[in-house]
């Protein structure tokens, strides 16, 4: 249903709390089911076990194709925007995608894969990633995407851990000024992963690369003389859509396990309430494949709601920073979804590249990935939005599959910096750090979810407990998101940030033990430890203190940095590397030697006025050296 105002919203909040199953079943009605769901849900936090829509059968991809088609097959689907600006657009309908998923569906049969097989997938943004998801959720294998922007060590994790059987990749793709050799980074990661049988690449940039004989197979030479018919895959509500790994505390990624028929329903409603979408509307989400926003709002709702949507390969300042805006006016878009990182980036540049724009066609604007801080949101609003356009700031993340809290466009009073209210069907819960519920207004303490949701995570792939661990064992029967928040005196919600040890740079979450296991890789590395601090553009920047073996005396300052970065970049990519390194003797630990991040991260944002009692640390003289070293 759709929510058309203030007043319905609160009416549709109340039926969703008092009785959830009932909601999300009249919710469920709007989808095609082979067969209806015996029961609407299942659950329990303390194991934990979440099923939605018990028994029921359906593919996901008959919810876009067949359960559209008659309406929207001449309908452009994808609209597919190239880094490089002289390139031709490519406008794909509903028809044509669906004949390219299924004849690549049925390659990926002919290629051995079957129900309920892994498939990694780690390509650029191009609309051929988005065939290649679809195909796997036609034949029921589960995806797992990998951002095409990960080193060798990180996607080789990433397969080994899923027991992938195919990789799907591209000679390379486009970024910018860059080329990125993809081939490369898959041939070497491959060495390491004995599961995968066969990689299927697409020529993207028509580099000369390798095609290992037996294993390598060229996308234009597989689809050659293949059906473009292939029967849809009967798929129990419960079973695995995809896996998505994200970064935790241990430098091991996890797989975040969403199913498919929680997640189709979830992200379709809150997808059209949220933006207001309706069918004609342009949208263009700026995230990439590789990260939950591109599942989810560039990939699978938009598709489901039968919306037209803008795919874009570049980057937001190449050839110039008034790409997104040139986009925009080219492609007539209504609504735009991007990162602050982005706008923070483009604020930078001054007003100059936005003025051979017109942006008269946008309607609504909406920010992802970190909160959005005040100063970026009237810039976004004022010089972007034109004072017309109701910005949705968005909270949500990879485990919940879907949006959390936001203002739904035009309906919810907006405030800067406030994500404001909750969505049907997620129901909130501020607590103190010992669990204890903080009740009214104008509090302020640990976010947690209460009550399941459809397209909530049903584990971590192979390893429930790591789960159990992460996300339900901190509070008992509450679903804790890792976030700090406050709810002020209107019951808005704000997002303050992580609470535990993940780092989020510009919208994408890494783990800080992930980024030091990299830079303790370093030959002449002790020890490390990595925390967050403000950064202008990014939100929060990555500050690393490093223990060089022989205290750093025979190393030369500058070129060591280098070596060091470098080792990230290799290990796990250039998105981890530190923004700042600084060289101490030692950090400061606690007698069980549990290094205290708390002190560094204060040192790091340059709040040195309340570092605590240090006189109980194992070695209280080292903060001394560590501030002078960073200047106080």
């Amino acid at each position: 249903m759709r929510i058309d105002s203030l007043t319905t919203y609160f009416q549709e909040y109340e039926k969703s709390i008092n009785s959830p199953e009932k909601f999300w079943e009249n919710i469920a009605e709007n989808f095609y089911w082979r067969k209806k769901w015996s029961k609407v849900l299942e659950w329990n936090f303390d194991e934990p076990k979440i099923k939605w829509f018990l028994d029921a059968k359906l593919n996901i991809t008959e919810n876009i194709f067949e359960r559209n088609l008659d309406k929207l097959a001449q309908q452009t689907a994808i609209i597919w925007e190239s880094n490089n600006p002289n390139e031709s657009s490519k406008h794909i309908s509903y028809q044509q995608l669906f004949s390219e998923v299924s004849q690549f569906a049925n390659v990926l049969k002919n290629q051995g894969v079957k129900k309920g097989d892994r498939v990694a997938i780690y390509m650029p943004m191009v609309p051929e990633a988005v065939v290649a998801m679809l195909a796997c959720a036609r034949i029921g294998a589960i995806h797992s995407v990998v951002f095409g922007g990960f080193s060798a060590q990180s996607l080789s994790d990433r397969i080994i851990d899923a027991e992938a059987k195919i990789l799907i990749t591209a000679d390379g793709g486009f970024r910018g000024s860059k080329t990125i050799n993809l081939k490369n980074i898959v041939d070497e990661a491959l060495e390491k992963c004995p599961s995968i049988e066969k990689c299927i690449v697409l020529e993207r940039t028509k580099k000369s690369i390798q095609m290992k004989n037996g294993r390598d197979i060229w996308w234009h030479q597989a689809i050659e003389n293949i059906s473009i018919h292939c029967e849809a895959e009967e798929m129990d509500s419960e079973d695995m859509l995809f896996i998505l790994y994200t970064s935790g505390s241990t430098g091991k990624p996890k797989g975040v396990v969403h199913t498919i028929a929680g997640y189709m329903v979830y992200t379709q409603y809150t997808f059209e309430n949220v933006f207001q979408y309706n069918r004609g509307d342009i949208y263009f989400c700026t995230a990439d494949v590789g990260w939950i926003t591109g599942h989810s709002y560039m990939v699978y709702a938009p598709l489901l709601a039968g919306g037209t949507m803008v795919m874009f390969e570049g980057v937001p300042n190449y050839p110039h920073s008034g790409r997104f805006w040139e986009i925009i006016d080219k492609n007539k878009v209504t609504h735009f979804y991007t990162a602050p990182t982005a706008i923070r980036s483009l604020m930078a540049n001054g007003l100059e590249p936005i003025k051979p724009y017109q942006l008269t066609t946008l309607k609504v604007l909406g920010t992802v990935g970190e909160p959005i801080n005040a100063e970026a949101w009237h810039w976004y609003h004022t010089y972007i939005g034109k004072e017309k356009c109701p910005i949705v700031d968005t909270w949500w993340q990879t485990e919940t599959g879907g949006i959390m809290i936001s203002p739904l466009a035009g309906i919810t009073p907006t405030k800067p910096t406030f994500a404001t209210l909750p969505l049907p069907g997620v129901q909130l819960m501020i607590v103190d750090s010992e669990g204890n519920e903080l009740k009214g207004n104008a509090v302020e303490g640990n976010l947690c979810i209460k009550f399941p949701f459809p397209s909530m995570i049903r584990t971590t792939y192979g390893n429930h407990e790591r789960c159990k661990q992460t996300y339900f064992s901190t509070y008992k029967n509450l679903y804790f998101t890792g976030d700090g928040a406050k709810r002020d005196e209107d019951g808005y919600y704000r997002i303050l940030g992580r609470v535990d040890d993940v780092i989020n740079v510009s919208g994408h979450r890494l783990g800080t033990a992930e980024v030091e296991n990299a830079i303790n890789e370093h030959p002449l590395v002790n020890e490390s430890a990595v925390v967050a601090y403000p950064h202008d553009i990014k939100g929060q920047g990555i500050y690393a203190f490093v223990v060089l073996e022989n205290e750093g005396k025979t190393h030369e300052i500058t070129a060591m940095k280098a070596s060091i970065l470098e080792t990230v970049n290799k290990i796990i990519g250039a998105i981890a590397k530190p923004d700042k390194i600084l060289f101490c003797s030692g950090l400061p630990k606690t007698r069980s030697g549990k290094i205290m991040r708390r002190i560094l991260r204060k040192i790091a944002e340059g709040d040195i006025s309340n570092l605590g009692d240090i006189t109980t640390l194992l070695n209280p003289e080292i903060v001394e050296e560590i501030k002078k070293e960073a200047g106080f």
